[in-house]
């Protein structure tokens, strides 16, 4: 992670606590053509958040150590960084349409290596 990016590959902010799943799905958003910064928590997401505008999706889990979980950071995103698309992945939660920050897509865990490219590529399209 340079800080330098290509406009070509749109970069992708994962947030994902385990990092067996974390490298996977990094893996495979490379592999699909995206720039991928990695953090464990929200909180570690907001100082990137902070420090990058490039950043055009939040692709996060729900449940993740710390003191805000991926619903309460992509509300956050949704408020602060309206133009960041967000993605939402869980394998403990079912949400309803109201539990979702406005336009945003939700995954269910486990989800197939494909699913979050075809996902975000959705929304930036």
């Amino acid at each position: 992670m340079n800080g330098h990016t290509s406009p070509l590959r749109p970069v992708v902010l994962l947030v994902e606590d385990e990092p067996f799943v974390r490298m996977a799905t990094a893996d495979a958003l490379e592999d699909a053509g995206f720039e991928v910064i990695e953090t464990a928590n929200a909180h570690a997401a907001q100082e990137v958040l902070l420090r990058r505008a490039d950043i055009r999706v939040l692709f996060t889990d729900v449940r993740m150590p710390g003191s805000m979980n991926g619903l309460e950071l992509a509300s956050l995103v949704r408020s602060r960084w309206p133009h960041i698309s967000v993605v939402i992945t869980s394998g403990h939660l079912d949400p309803d349409n109201g539990m979702l920050p406005h336009e945003a897509v939700f995954i269910a865990k486990p989800y197939g290596e494909q699913a979050p490219a075809k996902a975000i590529r959705a929304l930036l399209d």
